[in-house]
């Protein structure tokens, strides 16, 4: 594994808690803005452009607030009559800015929104008295060009978080998909040379940003995203989740839970379930197949296109299509699962991989990205090398064949994903903070030295 030790602080390696740093004269930051341009906070995963970044930057600005952390995240405003400030919870605030036209602007076409977003994050600073903001913790590239400018402009230190990179994504595209375009790629690298500190969830993203962007190991530091362990539980079981579902109590149920686009693959659970009813026709009367999300990204240029695959496939009438759901009914219908089944081409850590196992469900996934941290192979789940949907169904199939297995995985898994709690994230986070805060100073001394 790779050494990423922040200046300060050491590194921070697992999900045990990282030791807490007793620096003289480092202080913790009183308030951060934090920045989310392309997806707010306030909206529901699983929707448009909203997804674990979201459930990220809301789950983890609460717990740096309980810490005494106030948290102001800066979102992109996408309607009209939005009230211009959101109390998110004690200490968290949600600003709204104006920034292009509120509907119909895909992610894409952000950039162009920039610079008027800029303005927006200006203006609320301006009311303010200097030294307001301590820190500036960006999250995604477009957030980080905003970023950038903003700490320079406040004196401040820059955190930015990548959550995914156009080098890696380009890397593995799934059929089909859209390459990342060339401007992200070099808004990426400028990025990483602006950052005080960049934070990865995994040691293979640090691996990724420093061989694919140069970024300064020293710079990088490690933190697990955590899972809301209150929220995400085996509660009262799956019998109980599969009644309030309607789902039938004797069925295999392999779940996909998230946006449905290339990137997220349903369509290899939807081929792997076939190859399934090929093998044992007499499956068909006991395999309920739910698709919880919407279409998202290059997915909404065909937002038929999985269930018109379920119908070539044959299989349209044991697959059930469901919108994205809150978080709490999401909770159930992880209990309600035999199995989730993630077969993404791309994902930074994979949250809804914890989330499933947090309420006691094992885990079929790609073995891409961070999964192989969030899924201990063998034993909560199995990680599938590539895409080929035979590789899933063999997987699957050891489920419906010796079906303890659902529950033996699925405690393993409530027990593993319980080390992911979102206090254990929020300090560490707040360790790279005061880590940014120090070098900041020492950085600006020497400049003026």
């Amino acid at each position: 594994m790779s050494q990423y030790v922040s200046r300060l602080g050491g590194r921070i390696t697992g999900p045990a808690r990282p030791p807490r740093l007793k620096f003289a004269g480092h202080r913790k930051p009183r308030r951060v803005a934090m920045l989310s341009v392309h997806t707010s906070p306030l909206h529901q995963p699983g929707t448009g452009d909203a997804g674990g970044m979201n459930v990220y930057i809301v789950e983890l600005a609460k717990r740096l607030a309980a810490i005494n952390i106030e948290v102001e995240i800066f979102t992109r405003a996408t309607a009209g009559g939005l009230p211009p400030l959101v109390d998110l919870a004690p200490g968290v605030l949600v600003r709204h800015v104006d920034a292009g036209p509120y509907e119909g602007l895909a992610k894409e076409e952000l950039p162009a929104q920039l610079c008027a977003f800029t303005h927006g994050v200006m203006q609320a600073w301006a009311g303010h008295r200097p030294g307001y903001y301590d820190l500036v913790h960006s999250h995604y590239w477009l957030s980080g060009h905003v970023g950038w400018l903003a700490a320079e402009r406040w004196g401040a230190p820059l955190v930015h978080a990548m959550h995914t990179m156009a080098k890696v994504k380009n890397a593995a595209l799934a059929d089909g998909d859209t390459p990342e375009p060339a401007a992200r790629v070099i808004g990426e690298t400028q990025i990483v040379q602006a950052s005080d500190r960049l934070i990865a969830n995994t040691d293979e993203e640090a691996d990724e940003l420093v061989r694919h962007y140069e970024a300064d190991p020293g710079k990088v530091a490690v933190v697990h995203p955590g899972v809301n362990l209150d929220r995400f539980r085996p509660a009262d079981g799956r019998s109980a989740a599969r009644a309030r579902l309607g789902l039938p109590q004797d069925a295999f149920v392999p779940l996909f839970a998230g946006r449905i686009q290339p990137l997220k693959a349903p369509d290899v659970l939807l081929r792997a379930v076939a190859v399934l009813l090929d093998q044992d026709p007499s499956l068909r009367k006991r395999m309920v197949v739910p698709v919880v999300g919407g279409p998202s990204g290059s997915g909404l240029a065909k937002p038929e296109g999985l269930q018109k695959l379920a119908a070539r496939l044959g299989i349209s009438d044991i697959v059930r299509f469901n919108p994205p759901v809150g978080q709490d009914q999401l909770a159930d219908w992880f209990r309600a699962a035999s199995v989730l089944v993630m077969p993404s081409y791309n994902e930074s850590f994979g949250l809804v991989a914890i989330e499933a196992q947090a309420a006691g469900t094992p885990v079929v996934a790609a073995e891409v990205g961070g999964l192989p941290v969030a899924v201990r192979e063998g034993t909560t789940g199995f990680l599938i090398p590539g895409h080929d949907p035979a590789r899933y169904a063999v997987a699957l199939r050891r489920f419906i064949e010796n079906p303890q297995l659902v529950d033996e995985m699925g405690g393993a898994a409530a027990r593993h994903a319980g080390r992911f709690g979102w206090d254990t994230a929020a300090s560490a986070t707040a360790d790279v903070y005061t880590a940014a805060m120090h070098e900041h100073r020492r950085r600006v001394r020497s400049h003026h030295g």
